[in-house]
């Protein structure tokens, strides 16, 4: 696939920031997309590349969670799971849009529209270099890590 330079855009996130893409360039970035805060996959996932989080900060990487909940809710999730990457709220599915993450899933029987859990790696000049979609949670972010460290600085 070629890399290709990626659209900008920005969503408010947890502990008052506001992400900028454009300014995310000179390093690594993986951006994940989940469903909702505090639910079990969510959970897991996001333990996950916390736990992993020191590998990806050796590989210059910075990590940043995106669900269509308020950044509140965020700012509560962070905190519970002690999270050391922000999570970024996209209420108005700005970024789901620009990533087409937006899927119909069947919940209890009935279509709902929601996010599909997806991750995404950029390079050093923002160009995407790698992209996982309908991701299942085992064993994920030890292959996105695996990735990362595969970028050339």
């Amino acid at each position: 696939m070629p890399k290709q330079p990626f659209a900008d855009f920005e969503l408010p996130g947890s502990s008052n920031t506001i992400f900028k893409f454009s300014e995310q360039r000179g390093h690594p970035v993986v951006i994940y997309f989940y469903p909702k805060d505090n639910t079990p996959g969510c959970t897991t996932e996001g333990q996950n590349f916390r736990d992993l989080y020191p590998q990806f900060q050796k590989a210059k990487c910075t990590i940043f969670g995106v669900s269509r909940d308020s950044v509140k809710s965020h700012e509560g999730f962070k905190a519970k799971m002690q999270f050391p990457f922000e999570l970024l709220s996209d209420a108005e599915e700005t970024a789901c849009k620009l990533f087409g993450v937006i899927k119909m899933k069947n919940m209890y029987g009935r279509q709902v529209r929601g996010i599909e859990r997806s991750t995404f790696a950029f390079d050093t000049h923002g160009q995407l270099a790698r992209e996982w979609r309908g991701v299942k949670v085992p064993g994920h972010v030890q292959e996105v890590l695996d990735f990362v460290k595969t970028l050339k600085p």
